[in-house]
């Protein structure tokens, strides 16, 4: 009896560490790949999101006045030097002014050329030489650019409820 479940032992041992084959997992070419992002402001996804040159042409049919409430993604151009507080996204031949809902957030000032996501109420408007001289300045330009600044001008400008970074893993 002791042999019996000697040679059972043996046998359940060299069965139970047998090398299996185990298959590379591969995936289609097609597939999404899961990005992370940083968060600023309200929770958003990054579903049902607009190119740039969407974003453009909503933007050309706007008139002042005119809101649309959306999601796009563009290339940061521009970040106010001083706490953040504002942003220019490049839209082909035009940018636009993003701002932050009530100021509740800020964006870190060293993301231009970032490609982030945005989400919030798209409008066209016209900025005084005033606010313009001030963002210039915020921008750090020269005394001399900001001195040039002389008339009002039509702007596509966001204020943004909601901003997605996304996370660069460092190596």
């Amino acid at each position: 009896m002791k042999k019996v479940l000697f040679i059972l032992a043996v046998m359940g041992f060299v069965f139970g560490c047998k090398n299996e084959k185990t298959e590379k997992e591969s995936f289609p070419e097609n597939e999404e790949i899961a990005i992370n992002y940083q968060s600023f402001g309200d929770s958003i996804t990054d579903d049902a999101v607009l190119s740039k040159a969407e974003m453009t042409e909503k933007f050309k049919n706007l008139k002042p006045g005119d809101t649309l409430n959306l999601k796009f993604a563009s290339d940061v151009k521009e970040v106010c030097q001083k706490k953040g507080c504002w942003m220019k996204l490049d839209l082909d031949d035009e940018e636009a002014m993003v701002r932050f809902k009530d100021y509740g957030f800020f964006m870190p000032k060293d993301i231009a050329g970032q490609k982030i996501i945005v989400a919030g109420k798209a409008y066209v408007e016209e900025m005084s030489v005033e606010d313009q001289q001030h963002y210039a300045e915020d921008a750090g330009k020269t005394h001399e650019e900001i001195a040039e600044i002389t008339q009002p001008k039509i702007t596509y400008a966001f204020e943004a409820n909601g901003v997605l970074i996304p996370e660069i893993e460092k190596q």
